[in-house]
């Protein structure tokens, strides 16, 4: 049995791939800095032992036959330095899945700046659901099933000759110190879903071109009879198919493709093709972007040999995704929210979400601005219109280097900022009242806010 030893075991990601190797038989260990939920409870559960730190004298205590190495994990870190001086085979994460998982299989892959988590997950349901009983890899839990990973539960070829599938969150960040590429370029997906494109992660990429470039990778990699499903409103998106493209692409979210028809009040919709009616999606899931998701999903299982209908019935049955508008619970009338939005695109979209939901209802926004674009304050200007339609708004400033009252003055007297994590719990405590809505929106664990909030509530 082969070891593996994952630098960074912790991430979203690093864990889902230690989930997978574990399952396809091989020995597995880790590190990192800091385990919270899922992937901490995740690897629990799976008897993977995780060390803490990132110091060299691990080397010693997990003998590994290969490392995996994290893209948090940096030069200088000793770890690292540990493996390169003493001449330790290592490798990338997303290089590992492609070489020893994903080359088998016809890998459907999920990118954009936002919604790949949930789309990937409504994907990976769908072909669930018509008994494709696929592998994934999600940067999150789905609620349709018990971890972010698996492998296909099928033989690579099933009795009718189908393939073995497989659905990846494709990821644009970087993929490791030595592979300054987008994670995705390892997938070779032969089916490619792009919801969206927009500058993100400032501290890796200059501008948006430099994001493009990266997503043409993608586009290159996709051979010329499989399918990109590409978000027709998205003029980024078009920009990139322009600097050439191999492959068939279906659009949704215009008329050239697949659009949402008729909305009733719980979110139901129809499906059009080409201006055609072809199904109807009856859910509770609110907001346009879990729609336009859908429309992303439908056309993507369908190029895996799943009828519309099949599709529509599925998403019925979704059950969203940990940390998507998960509701944390509810306490003298004020229910409290879980949610992974951290970009000014897909806090407004939350928000506007949860005001479908609840109509009037107070909605107390509470922010942590943690990912690393937000603390280098670059999308600071465009904070406050993302946060237009809550009734208050709490932004935790204890990690930032820049003026947060000062960026969100355009929202007045709606504005608290707090440093002090104790003051800022009790502060919305203080103001919360029967009927309000407290969504909690941060890309990390917010020091267990969520919990200290419900206690604080009793």
């Amino acid at each position: 049995m082969k070891h593996i030893h994952i630098i960074g075991i912790g991430g979203t990601f690093m864990g889902g791939v230690a989930a997978i190797a574990k399952e396809a038989g091989f020995q597995v260990s880790g590190c990192d800095a800091r385990m919270y939920p899922p992937m901490s409870t995740q690897l629990e559960d799976l008897g993977i032992a995780v060390h803490e730190g990132f110091d060299a004298a691990q080397l010693d205590e997990f003998q590994a036959d290969v490392y995996i190495i994290g893209n948090v994990a940096k030069r200088g870190t000793d770890v690292i330095e540990a493996v390169l001086n003493r001449g330790l085979p290592y490798i990338s994460g997303p290089q590992w899945l492609a070489e020893n998982v994903l080359h088998h299989h016809w890998v459907l892959a999920v990118a954009g700046t936002h919604g790949k988590t949930t789309t990937a997950s409504m994907l990976a349901w769908v072909l669930e659901y018509a008994g494709l009983a696929p592998g994934f890899l999600i940067g999150g839990v789905p609620r349709n099933f018990s971890a972010s990973a698996r492998l296909p539960q099928t033989p690579r070829q099933d009795s009718d000759g189908r393939p073995l599938f497989f659905v990846i969150e494709a990821d644009e960040y970087d993929t490791a110190f030595f592979d300054k590429r987008s994670k995705f370029v390892h997938y070779r997906p032969r089916t490619a879903i792009l919801n969206n494109i927009e500058f993100d992660h400032a501290d890796i990429f200059a501008d948006l071109g430099a994001i493009q470039t990266q997503f043409h990778h993608l586009v290159r990699t996709v051979p010329s009879d499989g399918l990109i499903v590409a978000n027709g409103r998205e003029k980024s998106i078009r920009e990139t198919l322009n600097k050439g493209c191999w492959t068939a692409v279906e659009s949704f979210g215009n008329q050239a493709g697949w659009q949402v028809g008729r909305v009733d009040e719980q979110g139901s919709f129809d499906v059009f093709f080409k201006e055609e009616r072809v199904g109807r999606v009856i859910w509770t899931l609110s907001g346009e972007h879990n729609r336009m998701n859908a429309l992303a999903v439908i056309a993507a299982a369908r190029h895996a040999g799943v009828d519309v209908q099949t599709a529509c019935e599925a998403l019925g049955q979704f059950k969203n995704v940990k940390r998507r508008m998960e509701i944390k619970g509810t306490v003298n009338g004020i229910t409290v929210y879980d949610d992974f939005a951290h970009h000014p695109t897909a806090i407004a979209a939350t928000v506007a979400g949860l005001r479908q939901k609840v109509g009037r209802a107070r909605i107390l926004a509470v922010l942590e601005p943690r990912s690393n674009t937000m603390k280098l304050g670059t999308m600071k200007a465009v904070l406050p219109e993302s946060l237009r339609e809550a009734d208050q708004v709490f932004c935790y400033a204890g990690g930032v280097d820049w003026d947060v009252a000062e960026a969100f003055a355009p929202l007045g007297g709606k504005l608290y900022v707090g440093q002090d994590f104790d003051a800022f719990v009790a502060e919305i405590v203080r103001q919360a009242q029967s009927g309000d809505q407290v969504l909690v929106m941060s890309n990390g664990s917010f020091g267990g806010i969520h919990d200290k909030l419900l206690a604080a509530l009793e």
